[in-house]
């Protein structure tokens, strides 16, 4: 990964945060180590951290740097009307289940980096090496959505964060799940259909919201399910309710 593509989705990972909860992103801190001072390959960092801090207004408000093993850390803030923060507790039962954008890109990007070799692959490479935190999305359902979280470890696994702190279940329609061409080809090509749902690194919005609270939706954004009572996370892939044996990305594995 080039640097200012780190640079990039250093912030970028950490807007998302603030996204998912509702909040208007207003500075950050950052923590840099390197083993040697490399005023190219920092100017490149920079370049890139600053195009997205530029585009919300972000301002860089102190940190730390010093010498050893490259360690970069940001600790970004932002601001929420009181009592307005989206959760992951909040979901109820009829909640509709949405997500922004597109699903796998990033994991297809992540396999073309490991060797695959597909077609039209550019779009996916770049969703993972630069993805777009969703503040507008977030800004914008703050008020409508109960629940929320950032797809950072995967739709199942970030999705059952929801359903475990709300003590609820759910239901997904499997073909309702928003995919690119690309992740399409590359589940014909390889029969890996579990891939969009546990796949990580897309950093769309994952959100549980009312019918009626759904009519008042203004972004682009799909409805892939819904909440209901008994609990655990159940798929339904062509007319029939389906396991899936793959977790998303695990933390402390």
């Amino acid at each position: 990964m080039r640097p200012e593509q780190l640079g990039y989705k250093l912030l970028a990972v950490n807007l998302s945060d603030l996204a998912s909860m509702g909040a208007e992103p207003m500075a950050i801190t950052l923590a840099l180590t390197m083993p040697e001072v490399d005023s190219g390959w920092l100017a490149a960092f920079a370049d890139g951290l600053f195009a997205l801090a530029d585009k919300y207004q972000i301002d860089l408000i102190g940190g730390d740097t010093s010498s050893g093993p490259l360690t970069l850390s940001i600790q970004a803030m932002g601001l929420v009307p009181k009592n307005q923060a989206l959760k992951r507790a909040a979901a109820r039962v009829g909640d509709l289940i949405y997500v922004t954008g597109y699903l796998g890109d990033a994991g297809l990007g992540l396999k073309i980096k490991q060797g695959y070799a597909g077609q039209n692959t550019q779009q996916a490479l770049q969703r993972f090496n630069m993805p777009e935190p969703r503040v507008e999305e977030g800004l914008a359902i703050r008020s409508l959505a109960n629940a929320c979280i950032d797809i950072s470890d995967g739709l199942a696994q970030d999705l059952g964060h929801i359903l475990k702190c709300s003590k609820v279940g759910a239901r997904l329609d499997y073909a309702q799940i928003p995919m690119s061409e690309a992740v399409l080809d590359y589940m014909l090509e390889t029969g890996d259909w579990q891939m969009p749902l546990v796949a990580g690194d897309d950093y769309e919005l994952c959100f549980t919201i009312t019918p009626e609270s759904a009519s008042k939706l203004d972004i682009s954004c799909t409805c892939i399910g819904i909440i209901e009572e008994l609990p655990g996370l159940r798929l339904i892939r062509n007319d029939v309710c389906v396991n899936f044996n793959k977790s998303g990305f695990e933390h402390f594995a």
